[in-house]
């Protein structure tokens, strides 16, 4: 009886150099950028007007929301039309919080960071919940569950009037900008660097997520759901986890909104604003989170653009007011068309397409 000797590889020589891998780890890469970034909105807040300070950082928050659902729907194929009443539940978590706060005289501004703990948490508790359900639905009947959550949470918020107050709505009590920074510190600048510092955090963990294998796990059941459950991936399992981070994005997003707005009410986060935001990541480009940033400004931006629109226009008061509630809809479909014909991928796509183009007419002109 023969035995086969099994063959060791060949030792290293001692004297022989290690040498280092080239590669940057990506958490690094990822924590580089988002410090990088912070730099940038720290620069910015100083040369830009109060106005514009609180419009970066409303930029911020719609942020986290367009990148948890192009998470969702770009990286793991589920279609969602509730994530304004996902953001409602964040929004109106912290108000609560916040007021319980206040009423127990406890003003530090420290605690806003356990009030933004406890919105995400209760959002995710409201994903977990609609996602265990949508891993059972496909196609139209998925997008009709999350239309549901969509007009249901806000109707909840008028039924029960007396926790809630109704279409009024609660306000949210914020301590002022620290003392350390001066007595004449804007408001709005400390509003953009609280915004800034949360939405960079959600930002790196999304983007460690994209990297990781429940990144793959999520493209790989986007592509093909019988190949991914071939390959050994519990779909529904993968699809309830995309689900719910997606859910603490918005969360956390409400939760921002309503920090900055210092009130919250049901009709800030109507049907409109969860199909504003589906377009949103539609039109920035679907499945890259960078795409969500072009996403996130246009939700902020398209708000002037229309009050710009309807200025041109002599106008009564009525007519002005039912333009400015029909036209957003109306140019957030005109623009999703048009990029759609013009460029598929969206505008992150299409920028990708030119740095490439751009890339390879540079290596060819050195060589």
């Amino acid at each position: 009886m023969s035995a086969t000797r099994a063959v060791a590889p060949p030792a290293r020589h001692a004297a022989e150099p290690v040498r280092p891998g080239r590669s940057v780890p990506t958490v690094l890469r990822h924590l580089a950028f988002a410090t990088g970034a912070a730099l940038v909105v720290l620069v910015l807040s100083y040369q830009l007007d109060s106005f514009r300070n609180f419009q970066l950082a409303t930029v911020a928050a719609y942020l986290c929301a367009t990148a948890g659902l192009t998470v969702l729907t770009g990286l793991c194929g589920q279609l969602s039309l509730g994530h304004g009443a996902l953001m409602a539940t964040g929004a109106y978590t912290l108000a609560l919080v916040q007021n319980a706060f206040a009423e127990r005289g406890l003003t530090a501004g420290g605690l806003l960071i356990l009030s933004l703990a406890v919105a995400v948490l209760a959002t995710v508790v409201v994903g977990a919940v609609v996602g265990v359900a949508a891993a059972r639905l496909r196609g139209p009947y998925l997008a009709g569950l999350t239309l549901a959550v969509a007009v249901v949470v806000p109707a909840l918020t008028v039924t029960f009037n007396g926790v809630f107050n109704g279409e009024q709505g609660l306000s949210v009590p914020m301590a002022p900008a620290p003392r350390a920074l001066g007595p004449y510190f804007p408001y709005e600048r400390w509003q953009l660097w609280t915004a800034a510092v949360a939405t960079l955090l959600c930002l790196v963990l999304l983007a460690n997520l994209v990297r990781s294998r429940y990144g793959r796990a999520f493209r790989a059941v986007r592509d093909d759901e019988v190949a991914a459950r071939l390959a050994g991936i519990h779909v529904a399992r993968t699809q309830v986890i995309a689900f719910v981070v997606s859910a603490a994005s918005a969360g956390l997003g409400g939760a921002l909104l309503a920090v900055l707005a210092q009130s919250v009410s049901p009709g800030a986060f109507g049907l409109t604003l969860s199909l504003f935001l589906l377009m949103a990541v539609v039109i920035g480009g679907l499945g890259r989170l960078a795409g969500a940033v072009w996403g996130a400004f246009l939700l902020v931006a398209l708000p002037d653009l229309t009050h710009s629109l309807t200025s041109l226009f002599t106008l009564s008061p009525a007519a002005a007011q039912r333009l400015e509630g029909n036209l957003p809809l109306a140019i957030f479909g005109v623009t999703l068309i048009v990029v759609m014909i013009a460029a598929p991928g969206g505008v992150q796509g299409l920028l990708s397409r030119l740095t490439g183009t751009l890339r390879v007419r540079w290596r060819h002109h050195r060589s």
